[in-house]
């Protein structure tokens, strides 16, 4: 605003006073000019900005201006100031800027049977271990505190928006958005009893509520969750599909996953798991696709001409022994692969996605027996721009450009494995740590401000977790 010179007293109006004042009045002016002209923004983020858009920009000095939930611009600080004037500059200068992250493939509330059983095949863990403990434990109260759990550990480890599937699903959709957190959430449909409903009309009652409830959310896109060929009826999966797309919401099953449900589908469907679903018309540019393992030319051709998403959880088939993904042959095919960490029980057992990350390049190198077969910028695209392919997301998160949500995370390179840094890619890749991650913004809104989640009880969450393992071990028999 320009200095009112009427409110100056007139006796001290001197030529010396004023030529004194003259330069304060100059700057205001200027200031107040340049200000009129450039757009107003909430927000500015400065520091090394790693964009992950089209051209994979990287800005070593560089801004971001944010208005709402969405970004206005990313590019070299000095152009962003010129260009936007904003109440609030948040200074990162010498960290890392980063999308955030995307956890493709999950099952939250499974944070309460962290490291129940390990060690046994995934098959065996299903039925033997997990089914019977789910069947006496989970309700929507389980749920609940496991998904809060869940919320504090991914927001620790950058993760902004997340994949799910299990069990009352609105209760998960109810408390991913009470954190802040981006999520395509999924009820689950399966061919037996589950903890929320009895039959499959239940199922099919609960999701058609759960969908309709959260249409035109900003941060929940609730999605239909046919667990699998193994453990899904064709009229399930049908059922299930359709009730989707009629709601013009995701799909999300797990396929290809194990030998043994390859062996059994070729035995029982003369087809593939790939080739099955897409004979029942269940695949398409609406499906999220867990795993993909057991995929060979001709699936890898059928799941990219539908536009499928796939999700690779390296840490899951390692730790079960379930086989390896072949990433660089779906990427080569046009398949959008993102990473997941799958369930935080049994097949990891844990939420870091930057883990994933390490993980997915060198277990291709030694499978391959290649270190170029996956680089470390491959897989960084997989946990941020090519993991919202995958989700089929792709215009509204996984890189920092205009329109785009303001998901964006904070990396310190203040840290002993993280310095000296030579390439960022590699430095991401193999050096950093979830540890790392200071500072997490979701939609605009800070849910973690240098290392304090500022929208879940994290102390609470523990606390609950603790007295769920005591019951949950009572139950079967463990203590």
């Amino acid at each position: 605003m320009p200095l009112n010179l009427t409110a100056i007293p007139m006796k001290n109006r001197s030529p010396l006073h004023f030529s004194t004042i003259f330069p304060i009045v100059l700057s205001l002016l200027i200031s107040t000019a340049h200000a009129q002209g450039r757009q107003p923004a909430d927000a500015i983020l400065t520091g090394i900005v790693v964009t992950m858009d089209a051209s994979r920009s990287i800005y070593n000095d560089g801004a971001i201006a944010i208005a709402g939930d969405s970004v206005l611009a990313a590019g070299p600080r000095a152009e962003i100031e010129a260009r936007f004037h904003a109440p609030r500059t948040i200074d990162a200068r010498g960290k890392l800027i980063l999308p955030g992250f995307i956890n493709g493939h999950t099952h939250v509330p499974m944070t309460l049977l962290r490291g129940l059983h390990d060690d046994v095949t995934l098959n065996d863990w299903l039925y033997k271990f997990i089914f019977p403990a789910e069947h006496k434990n989970v309700d929507e109260e389980f749920v609940r505190w496991g998904t809060r759990l869940a919320a504090a550990e991914q927001i620790r480890s950058g993760i902004t928006t997340f994949a799910d599937m299990y069990y009352f699903e609105d209760a998960v959709a109810e408390e991913t958005k009470k954190a802040g957190m981006r999520g395509v959430l999924g009820e689950t449909f399966i061919d037996f009893p589950t903890p929320d409903n009895k039959d499959e009309a239940a199922i099919l009652a609960y999701a058609e509520k759960f969908l309709q409830k959260w249409q035109g959310d900003p941060l929940i896109h609730a999605a239909v969750a046919p667990h699998s060929i193994y453990t899904c009826s064709q009229k399930t999966l049908q059922d299930s599909a359709a009730l989707a797309r009629k709601y013009h919401a995701p799909i999300l099953i797990h396929v290809a996953e194990m030998k043994k449900e390859l062996d059994d589908s070729l035995k029982t469907n003369h087809a593939t798991p790939v080739q099955y679903l897409d004979r029942l018309g269940i695949l398409g540019p609406d499906v999220v696709a867990a795993h993909c393992i057991f995929v060979d030319e001709k699936d890898r051709a059928t799941l990219a001409a539908r536009h499928v998403g796939c999700v690779h959880n390296p840490s899951s088939n390692m730790m079960l022994a379930s086989g390896v993904a072949p990433v660089p042959e779906e990427r080569a095919a046009g398949i959008a692969v993102g990473l997941g960490t799958d369930g935080p029980a049994g097949s990891n057992n844990d939420l870091d996605l930057m883990e994933e990350i390490d993980l997915a390049a060198k277990l291709a190198k030694i499978t391959r027996m290649s270190p170029t077969a996956l680089n470390a910028k491959a897989v960084v695209e997989m946990a941020t721009i090519d993991g919202a392919r995958a989700l089929h997301m792709e215009k509204e998160i996984g890189s920092l450009e205009a329109g785009k949500k303001a998901d964006i995370i904070v990396i310190n390179l203040d840290e002993p494995n993280a310095v000296p840094m030579y390439e960022i890619y590699a430095q991401i890749a193999y050096a950093l740590k979830a540890s790392d991650v200071e500072t997490v913004m979701i939609g605009g809104r800070i849910v973690m401000d240098k290392y304090k989640l500022l929208t879940v009880d994290e102390q609470a969450a523990i606390t609950k977790a603790n007295e769920y393992g005591k019951k949950v071990a009572a139950s079967l028999g463990m203590q």
